[in-house]
């Protein structure tokens, strides 16, 4: 299993266009994980490079694992190679290595242990691999045109002990064409915390020494070059922004603070601010099961006007037009782009009880529910399918961040829940 993953974590499968659909590494990844499933007897298949799967069992009804193997950008600030499998401490570190390729390559081995174990298989157990999982999630709807829904399932890309819920999705983009900046550059996707952040202004007519010590007294790095400003601050992912320090928020307000004058910052100041759970936008909302995030990734200057992303996640309970219409008295230079409504399933559905009985009978655990969670995975894309790992209580594998790892032990424990909530479905 450690082998598959140190080959799967050496291809930069990010989203290009230099090969359609995804890009020649994802196509490249896929080819790699299938013929990995042929070598071990799993029947494969490759559906037009969008996604892949490998299967083992027989009957009509289908057991799903919905699995991807792209990632998102590597970013700066490893200790290490992102994309060369590296052991310290028992924690293998790589791009990917929880996001999602460790959770791939953990139920192949389930899938491979289960096939060796001679159990009669009386449902087909389908290991479904996407490739554009962090960038839209085309693959699986291109999958679910020419496939067939799985009986029951699991994404083995979120959390234990399993996600019954997952909040709203609302992508935008913010627009800025007043401003005296000469060019402005950070982040590297939208459902990430931006942790940097370059600008360039005409002339720094302002407190400078002010900026930096509001830089710095908030635990953010800047260094100053002539006319360039660079900001570095934390990234994390876009569901959970208050574990990041955002570069683009810290700077556009330090200039603020720091008396600069200019149209789009006084702007940005306005309506984003510091904030990450909407309260300047007009929409900050909660229910039982969680809040609103709000999250601003990227930022560019195209032309003369700048432009970013806004990745706000709402609560179970909400729609996207209830969001979209607190936000009215903002979306002077607002467009949105993409919306997801949430997913949410009772606690003491089937599908949900019998992957939460699977994780407490393997770890003893009783102290945790099933979770409602900001980050979106391919549940919502697939039919009777939830998130099941496959990061466990109290961890930080610093997905979408550097230094990505996950821990050797939790990798072997997520093959024994993977294995168990598929033995567990074969006896529905």
């Amino acid at each position: 299993m450690i082998e598959n993953l140190k080959t799967l974590v050496s291809y930069n499968s990010i989203l290009d266009n230099d090969k359609l659909p995804f890009g020649s590494k994802n196509i490249e990844v896929l080819e790699k994980a299938l013929e990995i499933g042929k070598s071990y007897g799993f029947k494969t298949k490759n559906l037009d490079n969008y996604c892949g799967y490998m299967e083992i069992g027989e009957g009509e009804e289908l057991i799903a694992i919905v699995g991807h193997l792209d990632i998102v950008p590597a970013g700066e600030g490893w200790n290490t190679d992102p994309f060369v499998l590296t052991e310290i401490d028992g924690k293998l570190y790589g791009r990917g290595t929880s996001d999602d390729k460790g959770a791939v390559a953990a139920s192949i081995e389930a899938m491979k242990q289960i096939k060796e174990s001679g159990i009669k298989l009386n449902k087909r157990i389908r290991l479904i691999l996407g490739c554009n999982e962090e960038s839209g999630s085309k693959c699986m709807q291109y999958y679910c045109k020419n496939e067939e829904m799985p009986t029951y399932g699991f994404t083995p890309d979120a959390d234990f002990p399993c996600i019954h819920g997952e909040k709203g999705m609302l992508h935008g983009k913010y627009f800025g064409k007043k401003t005296n900046i000469k060019n402005i550059v950070g982040g590297t996707v939208s459902n990430a915390v931006c942790a940097k952040c370059e600008i360039e202004l005409e002339e720094l007519n302002f407190d400078v020494d002010k900026l930096v010590e509001f830089i710095k007294d908030n635990g953010l790095e800047i260094i100053i070059d002539n006319n360039k400003i660079i900001v570095t601050g934390i990234a994390a992912h876009a569901s959970t922004p208050e574990k990041g320090k955002n570069a683009i928020q810290y700077l556009m307000v330090g200039l603020k603070e720091a008396g600069y004058n200019d149209d789009f910052v006084n702007y940005f100041n306005e309506v984003f601010h510091l904030s990450y759970d909407g309260s300047k936008f007009g929409c900050k909302c909660s229910d039982k099961y969680g809040d609103l995030t709000f999250n601003l990734g990227v930022i560019k200057m195209i032309d003369g006007i700048i432009e970013g992303t806004i990745d706000i996640r709402f609560p179970v309970t909400k729609t996207s037009d209830e969001i979209k219409n607190m936000c009215k008295h903002n979306m002077e230079n607002v467009i949105w782009e993409e919306w997801e409504e949430p997913l949410f399933y009772e606690e003491d559905s089937e599908l949900v009880k019998t992957l939460y009985d699977a994780y407490v009978e393997v770890t003893k655990d009783t102290s945790l529910k099933p979770l409602v969670i900001g980050g979106g995975t391919y549940a919502k894309a697939i039919k009777n399918v939830i998130a099941f790992g496959c990061e466990f209580p109290g961890s930080d594998n610093h997905i979408h961040d550097a230094n990505e790892f996950v821990i050797k032990e939790e990798l072997f424990k997520q093959v024994e829940l993977y294995k168990h909530a598929l033995l567990k479905f074969l006896e529905l």
